[in-house]
């Protein structure tokens, strides 16, 4: 009787040698990509390093903490020779301005708050360089995200980061059953980022102890307003401050300097009860204000769902899991009633505050990790 010659599945799952297994690793130029980097040079796979240029690294920009700043290039080069594995710089910078930067500032003029994170890994990160990765010849590709892939019984799925603070399961939502094939994240689980930190230590990385990333790439300082100022200058034009009878209370200047659930600031005063940003008009150029009762929500309608659920969304009336409508916060119970292949009504067990159109809405089993893929909240 012939034996079985199968070699068995490497760390990444492949039924063959490290040495034979090519994996590009998408480089930041911070801790967390570069241990994914260097650890998986050091087991002997075939890594290739790419950096993507996002945007102009201008003085406005190149800013410590910054991802993909100038000087986070220079890093991720430095650990690439290091480790001895080649590295790439791709300019990508037409294809953010038109996939991430430019939805950013319609859609926050169009009175959302968008995430541009989620859509810079939908639209640029695991497609056009994910594609790239294929062109490359690679078997897959890893990036130092904080969420788990584990094989189930339909194949891989994404779950959530063993160490729940540092989990970016609501960022990759939108992640897809085909990408999500050829991803690898080996940082997820880990039990804290202090782990991550002492393995770059252990590699002698020089970015051991370089401090995280707080803000989206492109907008430093997380001064929202002054990036959209210089895309979009109409949108620092003054207005009304009305409330939902469309009394006008006051005048500002500017939509972009307000955001929804927000109190402080808006020059309304000798009032008994305080009012809150409910909407924003940028159209009419009007901040609408109300009693804290409004900013509570228990329906939320959803589009554009990426589901990762087993079987299809349609083929229940209604799911009770578990939704995240912020990244900080924690999953709470709802039930997702489909309305279509891609569409949803989501009701809160519990309403919530401050939702606002333009966030994601991301699904969670209620038993298990697993994440079933979510959509993005709009107006309904």
């Amino acid at each position: 009787m012939a034996l079985d010659q199968t070699p068995p599945l490497n760390s990444l799952g492949f039924a063959k040698a490290p040495a034979d297994t090519r994996v590009v690793v998408a480089m930041s130029g911070g801790v967390d990509s570069s241990v994914v980097a260097a650890m998986l040079a050091e087991e002997g796979y075939d890594v290739v390093g790419v950096t993507l240029q996002l945007y102009d690294h201008g003085a406005a920009l190149a800013k410590k903490g910054a991802c993909c700043a100038g000087i986070d290039i220079h890093d991720a080069r430095r650990v690439a020779e290091d480790m001895g594995f080649p590295h790439y710089v791709l300019d990508y910078e037409n294809i953010f301005q038109d996939a991430v930067i430019d939805e950013f500032a319609d859609s926050y003029l169009a009175g959302a708050t968008p995430v541009p994170c989620i859509r810079c890994n939908e639209r640029v990160k695991f497609k056009d360089l994910l594609e790239t990765a294929r062109d490359l010849d690679a078997d897959c590709m890893a990036t130092g995200h904080y969420i788990q892939r584990k094989m189930g019984a339909g194949g891989a799925e994404l779950h959530s980061a063993a160490d729940a603070s540092r989990d970016q399961s609501y960022f990759l939502f939108s992640t897809t059953p085909e990408q999500l094939a050829f991803l690898r994240f080996p940082l997820g689980h880990l039990p804290s980022k202090d782990d991550t930190r002492a393995l770059a230590a252990k590699y002698g990385l020089g970015v051991a102890m370089k401090p995280d990333s707080q803000d989206i790439c492109f907008v430093p300082n997380g001064d929202y307003a002054s990036v959209i100022r210089k895309l979009r200058p109409e949108a620092a034009d003054p207005g009304e401050i009305v409330d939902t009878d469309g009394r006008v209370l006051a005048q500002h200047d500017g939509v972009i300097n307000y955001t929804i659930g927000q109190r402080r600031g808006l020059g309304i005063g000798g009032l008994a009860d305080p009012l809150y940003v409910v909407r924003l008009d940028a159209e009419k150029k009007q901040v609408i204000v109300g009693p804290k009762s409004m900013l509570a929500t228990r329906n939320v309608p959803v589009r554009e769902i990426n589901w990762l659920g087993d079987a299809p969304l349609t083929s229940r009336e209604e799911w009770h899991i578990s939704v995240k409508v912020r990244s900080t916060r924690p999953p709470r119970e709802a039930i997702v009633r489909p309305q279509g292949d891609t569409t949803a009504m989501v009701e809160l067990l519990t309403p919530e505050e401050g939702i606002s159109p333009g966030q994601a809405c991301v699904f969670y089993d209620t038993d298990s990790s697993r994440i079933f893929g979510g959509g993005w909240i709009h107006k309904g």
